[in-house]
């Protein structure tokens, strides 16, 4: 018995019958493919939605263009269109099969044969397709089974698809932590084998990868199978040990916090902000997550909301959790901004210049020790700032 594609709301989106009927999806011309339909088989939410086609790139703009479909022609040499539908962006690609390789980059060939295009992907669970019309899916790998089973296997050879791609070592751990229980043994020794290819590729392509897979449900005892199987240790050698990864996983969610990939990844290194910004440029992370990431290396912490009021309170809960500290108190609290400006210390008696700066600090900082008290006791604080200031100028 055929397995039909449950019903989910991505499958009513505005717009997305209209590309289909204009892709000939009747006449079998154009199915989901990949992500949309594995969630929807596994009941999760569906974010991107893929549709590939027998037809060749220009014909497909020519038929979204008849169609009043708004076509940008994002990855043209590999046969990707993205339509842009009232309900958000729908990838369009061509069926393909691969020319020539180099781990890299495919030069690719068009053409209408869906089991070869199925075969050149990655893995059985990324191989299933469905109709929209009836929402049959086509299944040539076994992907179904695997999809059942927890199982994330390679379609063939593992070390032949390894060669094609060297970025399927990381999507084989990501989508084990994902969605798998077990890793598949021949899987998991080709990856072992060529992990050195990892080497070849952009530190870009390797950060989004393994940024994707620190939030993945399993990502804890993968990484640590990562790491037995020398995984990281072309690219990101520090990473050895998984401990604190586990422990950090199982705090995040008793305080019900949702994972970060950039604190989950300060779990996996030593607490030195030097490493930290060592690896931030290397994986060329944006300049917020290299922040972010040699602030949550530093581990020292102060009382949670004094914290929160020097980091900011996204930062304060990273170095917190790490510590195994309590967050409890940060909670819907915003930072108070310190009410008193130098202007105030000067109407006091300060003598304006660089020790107003200096004074004012003094103040803020006794103001976060008592927890950060009123305006008055404010204005006390510094009324005693400004008389021991002059004591000590005129002694």
């Amino acid at each position: 018995m055929d397995l039909i594609l449950p019903d989910a709301p991505w499958r009513t989106r505005p717009g997305l019958a209209g590309l289909c009927a204009a892709l000939g999806a009747e006449a079998r011309e154009a199915r989901f493919v990949g992500g949309a339909v594995r969630d929807t088989l596994l009941g999760n939410d569906v974010a991107d939605i893929d549709v590939a086609t027998v037809h060749p790139p220009d014909r497909v703009l020519a038929l979204l263009k008849d169609a009043g479909i708004k076509a940008v022609p994002t990855g043209l040499t590999h046969g990707t269109i993205t339509a842009v539908t009232e309900g958000g962006p729908v990838e369009v690609t061509t069926l393909r099969c691969d020319l020539v390789t180099d781990g890299r980059h495919a030069t690719v060939a068009f053409g209408t044969d869906w089991q070869a295009d199925a075969a050149r992907r990655d893995f059985t669970i990324n191989a299933l397709y469905a109709d929209p019309i009836g929402g049959a899916v086509l299944d040539w790998f076994g992907g179904i089974d695997d999809l059942r089973e927890g199982r994330v296997r390679f379609i063939g050879d593992p070390l032949r698809r390894i060669a094609e791609d060297h970025l399927r070592i990381l999507r084989f751990f990501r989508f084990l932590a994902r969605f798998g229980s077990e890793p598949d043994a021949d899987g998991l020794a080709a990856c072992a084998a060529r992990a050195n290819d990892l080497m070849a590729l952009s530190r870009e392509r390797i950060a989004s990868e393994v940024l994707r897979l620190l939030v993945a449900r399993r990502a804890p005892e993968v990484v640590a199978l990562m790491i037995a199987s020398g995984i990281f240790a072309p690219v990101l050698p520090e990473v050895s040990d998984a401990s604190l990864l586990t422990t950090l996983a199982a705090r995040e969610a008793a305080a019900a916090v949702t994972p970060d990939p950039i604190r989950r990844l300060a779990a996996l290194l030593p607490p030195d902000p030097g490493i930290a910004a060592d690896i931030g440029a290397r994986l060329k992370l944006s300049n917020a997550q290299r922040k972010q990431l040699e602030s949550a290396a530093r581990r020292d912490t102060l009382p949670p909301r004094a914290l929160g009021y020097r980091l900011g309170v996204a930062g304060a809960i990273d170095r917190l959790l790490l510590a195994g500290e309590d967050i409890a108190t940060l909670r819907d609290w915003t930072p108070p901004t310190l009410p008193i400006t130098g202007g105030a210390l000067v109407a006091m008696g300060l003598d304006r210049g660089p020790d107003v700066a200096a004074a004012l600090r003094r103040v803020e900082d006794r103001w976060i020790e008592e927890g950060f008290p009123d305006a008055a006791r404010v204005e006390e604080i510094a009324r005693a700032e400004v008389l021991q200031r002059r004591l000590a100028s005129s002694a």
